[in-house]
């Protein structure tokens, strides 16, 4: 077993393709899980981390941000989730003679996948304009060099903060604080690319932007959607909350282009029947929808109850709910009814048959929920799409009781507490009252940039500083040409991180790389905190030594580089905030609401719940006081002849931006990624078969943009629609194409055509 990181970069010459798995985990699941982990870790030091995983005296898993039941098991993580922590707690390292042996150049023509297998970052490291390879510097230094070009900045605006998921909430806390005692709301983050088409929905419609539902609600459902989602790959340890769900008697309809193991059959390795039985069939139902066709379903499902009730008058809609607790059902009723079943069949690729038995295990549930991911965020309507899923569940009352509600399933650890934390650059108004009030000072009050918009200022000029805390920023954006050239353009970049990846390589003139401890190793005797996807929050301890001496805890390289920036600043303590987290995390329970005596309660085994009025109250914080419902229009998307509808997906391997291996074991492919996966119809309609090689071609207004050199798959997706991995695709998406009100780049329906390639040596 080799633990040294690869000297060759890989290439897609070892490309396989084999039959897709029709199950997901099971014994397979354990030995990758071991076999990675043992590469990057060591038998012993595998043992030592695998094993405080997610248990309540040890650390959060730096990957998903699944919740935890109370019951955890001893092994209390997912094969997706041992990749995470090895690639952390790996034995492999980066030094200052491995930078003095790669230029910048170099390190840009790179894999992301190769980039990731050096190791952990150990020092800091300066890349001085003009020069072409990063040297160490010092922790003072690099500090005096940050604050010396933030304050050279004819305005705060003219930097940009950005936030990825795995920061914890003390240091998003000290982070946000930092940016607006420095004048500014330009605090982007993951979110922007993700779930913010969620928080933008459910905060129009039920006044919170987040999911109203807990394990236990998913556990005691009587019917789920997984909507847009496979969690097999992305939230494996959801396959046993959904386990759980069908051993109490839960029906799971999974909604999605793709077939996917995980959702077809689970075999839960923690069971015998996982291991030596078939496991469970967890899809009782599978429609497989075509590419943004989810706002027609749903609207579709709510025209059948409509129709259910009409037929025989209270006993479908939930009136007295609807009555007491909501605003606008007869203009959305009035909506629904005109529903167009041509425009339905067009647009979600499915026979009117498949609705109505759909609606029929509806009408038969007394709790829904609904779970979904970027399969339903990404896309112009998003929002729209979201709002009508609302719609749905209001129409029986499936908000704010057990075992029903909303469930949009985040992706990294903590970015859900993050944005908690004041991470967001358009913060209310009630945020910045208290903000300012605790520490008395003026917050800054104008809406600042998303990642979407701080790309086009860095573009235009207007944004000239760049500070990363966390995250692969280049990797994880849209328009990758555009985004590449924007970042080379700063004055300044800046990456908090704890691996090297690509964007220290795509960097600005002038360029820091800041090492950080990771969640696995100790930070003195302190803990962190973070916030799950189903809004707990609880405590987070790493064991193991840090990878270097001279890494620094993210709230220290926060609070040190405020005291570099702001002197002996009066009204923050920062030295105080470094040294003691209980200091800092006494005033996040003065400012956060649902944080009232923080302390005490994130020290209670599994930690605490936060406040959720729609769950908690059946109260709603809107605009009108209610949970309202919305009138969202239904334009069919249609795709001009010839062309697919692309979606953007991550391997088995890959976790975000960061890439494990080269292998997508439940789709059958291994040893490549330039892979695009289309039904064999259409193929053989285009003159194409498996195994061509073939380019993706997008379409816009201002040009064509293309990735060249994949090799199609014939594979079982929805008529006209294809998928293909980020951040392989990334380039197919112009920075301009959004979702309406949330801005999030629309990776999940890309119009392309495919464009056979010559044959070698042609």
């Amino acid at each position: 077993m080799v633990r040294k990181a690869p000297r060759e970069d890989v290439t897609e010459d070892g490309l396989e393709v084999h039959p897709p798995k029709e199950w997901a985990a099971g014994m397979p699941g354990v030995a990758r899980s071991l076999l990675t982990s043992y590469a990057q870790m060591g038998v012993g030091r595998t043992f030592l981390t695998l094993a405080r995983v997610n248990q309540k005296d040890g650390f959060d898993c730096p990957g998903c941000a699944w919740p935890e039941g109370e019951h955890r098991s001893p092994a209390e993580f997912c094969e997706n989730g041992a990749k995470a922590v090895a690639e952390e707690a790996t034995t492999r390292r980066v030094t200052r003679d491995f930078f003095a042996g790669h230029s910048v150049d170099e390190l840009a023509g790179r894999t992301d996948y190769w980039l990731g297998q050096q190791g952990r970052l150990t020092e800091p490291m300066h890349k001085p304009e003009g020069a072409d390879h990063y040297v160490p510097v010092t922790w003072e230094k690099a500090f005096d060099i940050v604050a010396r070009e933030l304050r050279a900045l004819d305005g705060p605006d003219e930097a940009v903060f950005y936030t990825s998921g795995r920061t914890s909430n003390e240091a998003a806390f000290a982070y946000q604080l930092l940016v607006r005692r420095f004048g500014t709301n330009n605090l982007p983050d993951c979110s922007n690319m993700c779930h913010e088409s969620s928080g933008s929905a459910l905060t129009q419609t039920l006044g919170i932007g987040k999911g109203t539902v807990s394990l236990e609600d998913l556990h005691r459902a009587d019917l789920v959607f997984v909507v847009g989602q496979n969690p097999g790959t992305n939230h494996p340890r959801m396959l046993s909350a959904l386990e759980r769900a069908k051993r109490n008697g839960a029906r799971i309809v999974a909604v999605n282009p793709l077939p996917e193991a995980g959702l077809l059959r689970f075999k839960n390795p923690q069971r015998p029947s996982g291991v030596a039985g078939r496991g469970t069939t967890l899809a009782d139902r599978f429609l497989q929808i075509r590419l943004n066709g989810d706002l027609a379903l749903f609207k579709a499902l709510s025209r059948l109850l409509l129709e259910a009730e009409d037929a025989a008058p209270g006993t479908v809609v939930d009136r007295e709910f609807v009555e007491a607790h909501t605003h606008g059902f007869e203009d959305w009723a009035a909506d629904a009814r005109s529903l167009d079943w041509a425009d339905v069949e067009e647009a979600t690729g499915l026979e009117r048959r498949a609705v109505e038995e759909t609606a029929r295990d509806v009408l038969a549930a007394r709790s829904v929920v609904v779970c979904w991911a970027m399969g339903l965020t990404q896309h112009k309507n998003s929002v729209a799409t979201i709002r009508e899923v609302v719609n749905f569940l209001l129409l029986r009352g499936n908000v704010g009781r057990p075992g029903a509600g909303v469930c949009p399933v985040r992706g990294h650890s903590n970015v859900q507490g993050d944005r908690t934390m004041g991470i967001y650059e358009k913060p209310s108004e009630a945020f910045l009252d208290a903000l300012g009030a605790e520490f008395g000072f003026e917050p800054p009050r104008r809406h600042g940039l998303d990642t979407v918009e701080a790309i086009r200022a860095l573009r235009s000029g207007e944004a000239k500083v760049f500070v990363a805390m966390g995250g692969n920023f280049v990797a994880a954006t849209p328009d990758t040409e555009v985004t590449e050239a924007a970042m080379r353009s700063a004055r300044l970049t800046v990456q908090v991180s704890t691996k090297l990846n690509r964007s220290h390589a795509v960097c600005g003139r002038q360029a820091l790389i800041l090492p950080t401890l990771g969640r696995t190793e100790r930070d003195g005797d302190r803990f962190v905190t973070v916030e799950d996807s189903m809004g707990m929050v609880h405590a987070s301890r790493g064991r193991l030594r840090p990878a270097s001496p001279e890494l620094l805890p993210e709230v220290a390289i926060v609070c040190r580089l405020a005291r570099e920036l702001f002197g002996d600043d009066p009204l923050v303590p920062w030295g105080e905030f470094e040294a003691d987290y209980d200091a800092l995390r006494d005033r996040v329970a003065r400012v956060v609401p649902g944080f009232a005596d923080f302390n005490a309660r994130v020290r209670a085994p599994g930690g605490f719940a936060l406040p959720n009025a729609p769950r908690d109250e059946r109260r709603f914080p809107t605009a009108t006081g209610r949970a309202n419902f919305t009138v969202n229009p239904l334009e069919v998307l249609r795709v001009p002849e010839g062309r697919l509808l692309l979606q953007t997906v991550r391997s088995h391997d890959q976790y975000n931006t960061t890439i494990y291996g080269m292998d997508d074991r439940y789709r059958g492919v291994s040893g490549g990624r330039r892979v695009v996966f289309v039904n064999p119809d259409d193929l053989a309609e285009r003159g194409l078969a498996d195994g061509d090689a073939v380019d993706l071609v997008s379409e816009w207004p201002d040009g064509e943009r293309r990735a060249e050199a994949f090799r199609v798959i014939a594979y079982p997706t929805a008529r006209g629609c294809c998928a293909a991995y980020f951040p392989e695709t990334n380039v197919l998406v112009p920075l301009d194409s959004v979702a309406e009100t949330s801005n999030t780049p629309t990776s999940k329906s890309v119009v392309v055509r495919l464009v056979r390639r010559p044959a070698a040596g042609a």
